[in-house]
């Protein structure tokens, strides 16, 4: 007997589906520049716990001292510094140097929107010269990052100028700012370091977020867990450019401001070509002039709670102090998958 046609027909197409199904599922693409999620199969004793106390733990301050006349004082002993948490005196200071010798790492990111096009030769000349200024042979290093609509780690940590120069100079401008997701990413994978060794961020940038997932606070926040300082060279009032001047209180550059004066570093808003490299230059000499200073607090439990610091100097009113504005309490070099954001 003979099938009818309409029953072979449908016969086919029920095969067919069969067939499909048993593929194999394509996964779906994610955005390798968002932080990898928590794992939640780690044990509860590994996870941060809120409230706990610890036996001890150290607090690392780098920090920089000007005179009046905004010069570096670079001669002043562990007896001149007192510490205060949260306006208490702190009592034990276990460590004191000056951060000259310290081997640097040095993470430079670099703005390539479509903001900075006009601006991006020069950028990269002058990110290659501040590179081949501040790092030392064989003791310090630096990686390159580049951030619009994507972020983009371009070179690992190196100490070989030749492979950081030649990754600066193939970047291309495009699309928006990720800037506060750029310097959260780049702090949570790669800024937690091991100990020995100074923690530096220079963003190049004119300035203004246009698409991050993370705010400003947030970005803070874990930079201070990593005890990283940053530094901000802002070239958005720069007219040379050809470019309209930006007006460097605007919102955008107090948020700057404030990323980095709360982390102990400086911005620097730059309106010339000889300003972009003297920020430059002021950058490398003050990671030259840093003191480190750790103290192990006197209050030992992790509350979770943003504590601030002052630093004072005994007997001597006329210098100003530059360092981090405080630290969340939570484990010591805890990520940012491990706790949330104050």
């Amino acid at each position: 007997m003979t099938t009818p046609r309409f029953l072979t027909a449908f016969l086919m197409i029920g095969v067919g589906l069969s067939v499909w199904a048993q593929q194999p599922t394509k996964p779906v693409q994610t955005d390798k520049t968002q932080p990898p999620k928590q794992d939640q199969s780690k044990p509860p004793e590994e996870q941060d716990q809120v409230g706990t106390k610890i036996d001890t733990f150290n607090v690392r301050l780098p920090i920089a001292v000007v005179d009046k006349s905004n010069r570096f004082v670079v001669d002043l002993k562990k007896e001149d510094f007192e510490i205060y948490e949260d306006k208490v005196k702190q009592e034990e200071i276990v460590e004191f140097k000056t951060e000259t010798n310290l081997p640097l790492d040095i993470a430079l990111l670099m703005d390539t929107s479509n903001s900075v096009k006009p601006k991006l030769k020069f950028q990269r000349d002058a990110a290659v010269s501040f590179l081949q200024t501040v790092l030392r042979p064989r003791v310090d290093r630096a990686l390159f990052l580049g951030f619009n609509s994507d972020i983009e780690l371009h070179q690992d940590f190196t100490n070989r100028i030749d492979l950081l120069s030649t990754a600066i100079d193939r970047v291309k401008a495009y699309g928006e700012t990720r800037l506060y997701d750029a310097v959260y990413r780049i702090c949570e994978e790669k800024m937690f370091a091991e100990a020995g060794r100074r923690r530096a961020i220079v963003l190049i940038t004119d300035g203004e977020d246009t698409a991050s997932d993370h705010t400003l606070e947030e970005t803070i926040n874990l930079a201070l867990r990593a005890e990283v300082v940053v530094f901000v060279i802002s070239n958005k009032a720069a007219g040379f450019f050809g470019v309209q001047a930006g007006q460097v209180d605007s919102n955008e550059d107090k948020n700057l401001k404030k990323l980095a004066e709360d982390t102990g570093g400086r911005a620097f808003f730059t309106g010339t070509t000889l300003e972009l490299e003297r920020g430059f230059a002021n950058v490398t000499k003050e990671l030259r002039s840093q003191y480190l200073i750790a103290y192990s607090p006197n209050k030992t439990t992790l509350d979770g709670k943003f504590r601030q610091i002052e630093v004072k100097l005994l007997g001597k009113k006329d210098f100003k102090v530059r360092t981090r504005k405080g630290y969340p309490a939570v484990r010591p070099g805890a990520l940012a998958s491990d706790v949330k954001p104050n």
